[in-house]
C-alpha cells in the first residue's frame, strides 16, 4: 500500500467531511452524548465547513490517501486561540495549532498515521511554526502515547465544549527544529 499526504483541495470536500464524520466519534469519550457528537459534526466537518477552511488562508487541511481514498486528514491553523490555558501551556511562538487529525480505523497500525504526523510538522515549520500544539481529552491515552512519540509534550490544560457538556482536554506541545 502506498501512502501519500496531499494539500487537501475542493475535490476532496465530501471525501473529507465524510472521513471526519466517521472519525471524530472516535476521539470522544465515552460519556459524550450522541446528540452532542452529531451535532459538532454538523456544524463543524460537513462539507461546506470544509470549503471554508479551504478557503482560509489561516488554515492548511492535509489529506492522506493509502490508495485511491482518501483514509485521514489533519488541520493546521497558525497561531495560539484567546484561551488564557492555551495562552499559558504554549509559550514557544509562532506557533500552529494541529486543530485535527484523524484517520480511519482500518489505517491505523499501516503508517498512515505516522506518515500523516510528519507531513503536518513539516508543513508547520514551512509555516514559520517554532512549535505545533494540540489538545487531546485527557481519557484518550491512545492518542496521547502516538503524539508523545511525535515529540509532543504534555504543557497544561484546556477545556473543550462538546454539546452542553465541558471536556477536559491536555495541551501538548512539539517544539520544531529551526
Amino acid at each position: 500500500m502506498s501512502v501519500e499526504v496531499t494539500t487537501a483541495i475542493e475535490a476532496d470536500l465530501t471525501e473529507l467531511a465524510e472521513v471526519a464524520a466517521r472519525t471524530f466519534p472516535l476521539a470522544c469519550p465515552p460519556s459524550a452524548a450522541a446528540d452532542d457528537v452529531a451535532a459538532f459534526i454538523a456544524e463543524n466537518l460537513s462539507e461546506e465547513r470544509f470549503r471554508s477552511y479551504l478557503d482560509d488562508d489561516d488554515r492548511m487541511v492535509l489529506a492522506v490517501r493509502d490508495g485511491d481514498r482518501i483514509s485521514g486528514y489533519a488541520m493546521l491553523i497558525r497561531g495560539v486561540v484567546a484561551d488564557a490555558d492555551v495562552q499559558q501551556a504554549v509559550s514557544v511562538r509562532p506557533a500552529v495549532e494541529l486543530s485535527k487529525m484523524y484517520v480511519l480505523p482500518d489505517a491505523h497500525g499501516a503508517g498512515v498515521s505516522a506518515a500523516l504526523m510528519s507531513a503536518a510538522l513539516e508543513a508547520s515549520g514551512t509555516l514559520g511554526a517554532a512549535c505545533v500544539w494540540l489538545g487531546v481529552n485527557q481519557e484518550n491515552q491512545r492518542a496521547q502515547r502516538f503524539y508523545s512519540k511525535h515529540g509532543f509534550a504534555i504543557s497544561g490544560t484546556k477545556t473543550f465544549r462538546l454539546g452542553g457538556h465541558l471536556e477536559n482536554d491536555y495541551v501538548m506541545v512539539c517544539p520544531l527544529g529551526r
